[in-house]
């Protein structure tokens, strides 16, 4: 019999019998814990502590964290291995997922339909009801795929290395979550699986390839434009959903390049294309997704702005989950944290990085050029948490590529910031990050009252297509044609003006 040992997870309270040296990264994954690195030891973002028991330390604990963290117990879990029992707090527990529940025209049907949003980090499938377009059932999960790396080249080089697109690893895993997920949604409602009729999925195009198991090669090189990016319908059977019944699978069509119909989705949502004064949709994620026009003309780009916008390769960046910091104020000349659930700080998120910076900014502690002016080279926060110069440079990046990429946009159509009516804010990023801030750092330099932050746009225009038949075969496709892609990458406009937007506003 292969001996096993006890693994206590805290604050869950919960007790796992796992087999003697298997890697913590195998079985904490589906317990919060991310690895953006893909597990190689190169970040902070699965650092855990141990608070009974012991995990030896390794050269990447040395090299990732500080004395004082590894004395206090932490460890990264990405080199660990369950050897003897022991109790773990691990640092991310919650899977924060930004739903939908906006009401919208709909043409009524018989039976069930499932929208499906598949991000790269996080996956949100809701069942509804296709007579009245109310929602039945949601559930929610971390993208598998994660635990092979946080931003979606990491994905491409994994799937390259498998070297079968169609049956490997990312595909086989991201079918079977999602299936799993559907099921537990028909079980909870406790209605017949053969009523489901439809489902409609959206994301990003490496999202869109690896579920429909189609290469990505292309994506893994100049120019990084698809072959294949249009709508694919595929079977029930086919995924190996087994109890889902037999509906028509639809993975809505990408627009081009990195913009996926996580994007079309959303331009479907905020009516983008029926708009007549001048508008933009952004998702500031790792690729920094930017949509700008009306109803006469559609440009989009997406840029790689990085993931510090997700937290990730910030020291100790984390997601917004119980210990993060949420958001930074000024009270007088001192800094001010809010640290989700009112415990003791464990990290910072996107938010807070980009309050953080914006107040620092304020105090005169990081100058516009992005340096520190203290002589130990950190924002100290809250304790433990501070940034480093290193930290604010990655905002910089990332800051600097969104900004730049809509001002290109902007520049293609031949106007400028101030004619943009609204600037809509796609995601979980743009819906709680602070618009004053955002405008401080210089991410956002559009009047305050043109932002508005939009939710989960994707999953809302998942729901409209699958909702509406002539939305899905005739809408849709004409509004693809509107949007022109172009790329960025190339581009020495571009380029010029990311160098420009790397500096904070004085």
């Amino acid at each position: 019999m292969t001996e096993k040992v006890p693994i206590h997870l805290m604050p869950l309270d919960e007790t796992l019998e796992v087999e003697v040296g298997t890697p913590l990264l195998d079985i904490l994954f589906a317990y919060g814990v991310e690895f953006p690195c893909g597990g190689e030891g190169r970040c902070r973002g699965c650092r855990i502590k141990v608070l009974d028991g012991s995990l030896p330390v390794t050269i990447a604990d040395q090299d990732a964290l500080t004395t004082v963290e590894i004395e206090a117990g932490w460890r990264l879990a990405c080199q660990s291995y369950a050897e003897k029992p022991m109790t773990l707090e691990i640092a991310q527990w919650e899977i924060p997922i930004l739903s939908d529940d906006t009401r919208f025209d709909y043409e009524p049907a018989e039976g069930l339909g499932a929208a499906i949003d598949v991000g790269t980090t996080t996956l949100v499938v809701q069942l509804l009801d296709l007579s009245n377009g109310q929602v039945l059932a949601v559930k929610t999960a971390l993208n598998p795929q994660a635990i092979h790396g946080a931003d979606v080249m990491s994905r491409i080089q994994y799937a390259l290395a498998e070297g079968n697109p169609s049956r490997g690893k990312l595909t086989l895993e991201i079918r079977e979550v999602l299936g799993n997920l559907l099921l537990g949604a028909l079980n909870d409602t406790k209605l017949d699986s053969t009523g489901l009729r439809n489902v409609v999925l959206v994301g990003n195009t490496v999202m869109h390839h690896l579920f429909c198991g189609i290469h990505v090669e292309p994506l893994s090189h100049v120019p990084f434009e698809p072959v294949r990016d249009g709508l694919e319908t595929l079977s029930s059977p086919e995924l190996g959903w087994i109890g889902c019944g037999d509906p028509d699978v639809h993975f809505l069509p990408c627009v081009g390049g990195f913009v996926g119909s996580d994007i079309l989705a959303g331009v479907l949502a905020t009516g983008l294309a029926d708009s007549n004064g001048l508008s933009a949709l952004a998702d500031l994620g790792t690729n920094g997704e930017i949509v700008v026009g009306n109803c006469e003309n559609l440009i989009c780009a997406s840029t790689a702005a990085g993931p510090a916008f997700e937290a990730g390769r910030i020291r100790m960046g984390m997601r917004a989950a119980l210990g993060a910091i949420t958001g930074v104020s000024l009270r007088g000349n001192q800094l001010h944290c809010h640290v989700l659930g009112n415990v003791a700080a464990r990290g910072i998120c996107g938010s807070g990085l980009v309050d953080a910076v914006s107040a620092g900014l304020e105090l005169g502690s990081i100058q516009p050029n992005g340096r520190l002016s203290n002589c130990n080279g950190v924002l100290e926060l809250q304790p433990p948490v501070n940034l480093t110069q290193s930290d604010i440079r990655e905002l910089q990046l990332a800051k600097g590529a969104i900004a730049a990429g809509l001002r290109v946009l902007l520049e293609k159509i031949g106007a400028r910031l101030e004619d943009l009516c609204i600037l809509y804010l796609a995601g979980a990023f743009g819906n709680y990050v602070n618009r004053h801030s955002a405008r401080r750092i210089g991410l956002l330099e559009v009047d305050l009252e043109h932002i508005h932050p939009a939710g989960n746009t994707a999953l809302r225009g998942a729901k409209m297509a699958l909702l509406s038949k002539t939305l899905l075969h005739q809408t849709l496709p004409e509004v693809r044609s509107k949007i022109r892609h172009i790329s960025l990458g190339s581009d020495p406009r571009f380029q010029e003006l990311f160098v420009e937007n790397m500096n904070f506003p004085a």
